[in-house]
């Protein structure tokens, strides 16, 4: 399955390659009129998304399907997700303090692919008190071991293994084959 992932992307058109993917990832700070086109250039119907910290509170518009705590199958895998990042300042959407996310992900199930916009705390963070990961997140891999976590905000394409779990960082946009 050809997988095209976007994350932190300034732009509100989408400006790059066109091509083919089954399945258009967005790990949110990504405007919903760029994530549409950028679906449109890959000929690809079917588009998995989570907001980040700097995405408004409004619904995503359809096609476009919200993962945050929701599951989703496609192509024989399971598909869930968590939006925001933890709280780094006081007013905001989908700021969240560390015992919030461990709250909203007790009895979460398990699923082959977790989206997040934010990183397991440790996992690719920045020293500047914004770019900090989720703690529930490592928790998470730990007790239900995804296949992959695909994160952004951290702004950084990087990857790292826990144990059985890829974990991807992803700026701009990347093609995936799951």
């Amino acid at each position: 399955m050809d997988v095209l992932l976007l994350a932190d992307i300034d732009d509100l058109h989408w400006r790059y390659e066109h091509g083919q993917a089954d399945l258009v990832i967005s790990l949110g700070d990504t405007a919903d009129c760029l994530i549409l086109e950028a679906a449109k250039a890959f000929n690809c119907e079917k588009i998995l998304a989570v907001k980040g910290n700097h995405c408004p509170p409004s619904p995503f518009p359809k096609p476009i399907i919200d993962l945050d705590l929701h599951v989703e199958s496609f192509g024989g895998l399971t598909f869930g997700g968590l939006s925001g990042c933890w709280k780094y300042k006081r007013a905001g959407h989908f700021l969240y303090a560390q015992d919030d996310v461990q709250e909203m992900l007790t009895g979460f199930p398990h699923v082959d692919i977790f989206c997040s916009h934010n990183s397991p705390l440790g996992i690719h963070d920045k020293p500047d008190d914004i770019h900090t990961g989720f703690d529930a997140l490592n928790s998470y891999i730990e007790k239900h071991k995804p296949k992959l976590l695909l994160h952004g905000h951290q702004h950084v394409n990087r990857e790292t293994v826990i144990g059985s779990t890829r974990l991807i960082g992803v700026y701009g946009h990347r093609m995936m084959d799951f």
